[in-house]
């Protein structure tokens, strides 16, 4: 069992990370959080600031009401700054955004206006400080986020396949990639921690081909490894059918449909974890409410299919499938990045 009771290293763990976002004494720093933000994490950025000698500010704003419909989880797309200009204006005058938003600003309608201010976002997921510490970002996540950048920038196709028979093809021409290792010093730029992840957001019309998950897979928009076989088939982006028998086929049908949108079954994103400090086996060790499931997205050597908003393939929604495949071979044209879910 974990309490709430602050921990040193906890308040380490965040001062580290924000010494490694290079903040100093001369910036107008902004906590960022709502009403239903973890404010155990809310409490633990403070003191680090504190413990740092930082000034800082806070900026809280009421959790918005669920609209009918399905529950939403770990999109990534915050919306508790709609209807909010005051607060939006305020984080564009910023120089540094501490953000403890319940989704995170990721994939914010108003991320783009407060990055193009030339503030820098910090995103420190909603996972319980357990989690955090064990992942504080290290050098090394920024040497293989940039290199994985780097070859997924300079290839045309990516090709994921399994044993299992997953047969996957990405068009990269034009794709937008970025890598995250967990902090942001540049301004204009915006990093979550946990990191060691890179993803890549295709253009239109680009992803074709069957995704296969096992049991052991990974859903973690439900928070939970697949224990049934689950066939996607994808074309042009979309995912067309979903076969299956077992509980998590119809999990995902209904969780699809609920939305009543055409773009909740378009891909988002694909790319890969590389950090050796996740844990597989993290879902099993915390209660649902404890964890965002970030760390299972950075497990060295998961394949990430992502499915819902692609703001580069003008698509927005507000579904959201994050789903680590393990055991799968990724290739850059010809060249194995990941084979049989190791990092090569």
């Amino acid at each position: 069992m974990l309490t709430d009771r602050i921990e040193a290293r906890w308040i380490s763990a965040f001062a580290h990370v924000f010494e490694l976002c290079k903040m100093h004494s001369n910036e107008r720093i902004v906590i960022l959080s709502e009403s239903q933000s973890n404010e155990l994490n809310v409490h633990l950025a403070e003191l680090a600031l504190g413990q740092l000698g930082l000034s800082y500010y806070n900026i809280k704003v009421p959790t918005p009401a669920d609209v009918p419909g399905p529950v939403i989880r770990s999109t990534g797309a915050c919306t508790a700054l709609d209807n909010q200009p005051d607060a939006v204006a305020a984080l564009t005058q910023s120089d540094v955004v501490i953000d403890l938003t319940i989704e995170g600003l990721m994939h914010a309608a108003q991320t783009a206006a407060i990055l193009k201010s030339g503030a820098r976002i910090m995103n420190i997921s909603s996972e319980h400080p357990d989690v955090l510490c064990r992942l504080v970002p290290t050098d090394d996540l920024k040497d293989k986020a940039l290199d994985a950048v780097s070859r997924c920038r300079a290839t045309q196709k990516m090709h994921v396949s399994t044993s299992g028979g997953t047969d996957l093809t990405v068009n990269m021409n034009k794709a937008i990639t970025v890598g995250v290792w967990g902090w942001t010093d540049k301004p204009g730029t915006l990093a979550h921690w946990p990191g060691g992840i890179v993803v890549s957001f295709p253009q239109a019309k680009s992803v074709n081909g069957i995704l296969i998950y096992q049991p052991g897979d990974m859903n973690l928009t439900f928070k939970r490894y697949f224990d049934s076989t689950v066939k996607l088939v994808i074309k042009n982006d979309y995912v067309t059918d979903i076969i299956g028998t077992g509980t998590d086929a119809c999990l995902m049908r209904d969780y699809f449909a609920a939305f009543k949108d055409k773009h909740a079954y378009a891909t988002s994103h694909v790319g890969w974890g590389f950090n050796a400090a996740a844990r597989y086996e993290a879902l099993t060790m915390y209660n649902k409410e404890a964890i965002n499931g970030t760390e299972l997205r950075a497990v060295a050597g998961n394949f990430l299919y992502s499915t819902g908003a692609n703001e580069f393939a003008n698509r927005f929604t507000r579904g959201h499938f994050d789903l680590p495949l393990m055991s799968a071979n990724i290739a850059l044209d010809d060249t194995l990045v990941v084979d049989n879910g190791k990092l090569v």
